[in-house]
């Protein structure tokens, strides 16, 4: 058996042209979607995430703003900036990119961003949300996932899940989610004993854990769908994700790359969730939709 590539590039591109139709249909109205990234300090890697997410935006017809902060911002000063964005009627979405620096609370930033602004789906009312299925906006790394599974025509009803990777980013919101679905899920995390015992059960393995070649190919069940969210840089500079791709896929019926796989999607999921927060700041229905509505 040798599993199906996921091409996660080629779904993202799909969903996007509804995002764009709908986006399209608000500025027939007068509405601009509108998205504002504050950054702050000047880390590497942040700086190309923000880059990407304002290509994107600029594709699917949403407005952006990127507000630059130093590094040495106090924290009081980044929540003044957040309220005052809270208030703008012209700002649909707010996103503060992580990580930040030491001396502002991750916590007290996600808190003070606006729910109905949150669409990256992290603030205390998004996530606890997902217990009963009444989220504003999903996390956009989960919810790619969860799209994937869709798009592929994967039925999550009553089927075993492993979600390897217990963070509150990913895998813990994407049990939730799943779990909505009538999957059954389990969940492991670093304390895990015997980490292959759970995974050999799996009919659907998500490793979302940041360590390169954790799941190898005994670990998996013959025709498990496998989609694997890690991102680690080798030396060299190459990426890679958390599984062992050439050896798991001959065992698995379908997979997810890396690059290529559920990147894509992520970014994608944040343009959907800002659009659909200009919907609904302004009580507009849109005529058109993305292939997958909320």
């Amino acid at each position: 058996m040798t599993a199906k590539i996921i091409d996660g590039i080629a779904i993202a591109r799909e969903v996007r042209i509804g995002i764009a139709a709908r986006a399209a249909v608000l500025k027939s109205h007068g509405i601009v979607p509108a998205l504002t990234v504050i950054l702050v300090g000047d880390d590497p890697a942040s700086s190309i995430y923000v880059r990407n997410k304002v290509r994107a935006c600029g594709e699917v017809g949403i407005k952006s703003e990127v507000v630059r902060l130093p590094a040495d911002e106090s924290e009081e000063s980044l929540l003044a900036h957040i309220r005052i964005l809270n208030d703008a009627p012209d700002v649909h979405g707010i996103l503060v990119q992580l990580p930040l620096p030491p001396q502002i609370s991750p916590r007290r930033v996600l808190e003070t961003i606006s729910v109905a602004k949150d669409v990256d789906g992290f603030h205390l009312y998004n996530v606890g949300g997902l217990v009963i299925g009444q989220t504003v906006f999903p996390p956009c790394t989960p919810y790619g996932v969860q799209k994937i599974l869709e798009h592929e025509g994967i039925d999550l009803e009553g089927k075993n899940v492993t979600v390897v990777g217990a963070s509150n980013i990913v895998g813990k919101p994407l049990a939730l989610m799943l779990m909505q679905r009538e999957a059954t899920v389990a969940i492991c995390h670093a304390k895990t004993r015997d980490l292959a015992q759970y995974t050999i059960l799996a009919d659907i393995l998500v490793v979302a854990a940041g360590q390169p070649k954790l799941i190898v190919a005994p670990m998996v069940r013959t025709g498990a769908v496998v989609i694997d969210v890690g991102i680690n840089i080798l030396p060299g500079g190459k990426l890679t994700g958390d599984v062992d791709f050439q050896n798991v896929r001959q065992k698995a019926s379908c997979i997810t790359p890396v690059p290529g796989g559920v990147g894509p999607m992520t970014v994608t999921m944040l343009l959907e969730n800002t659009v659909a927060a200009a919907e609904r700041a302004t009580g507009f229905r849109p005529a058109a939709k993305t292939l997958f509505p909320i």
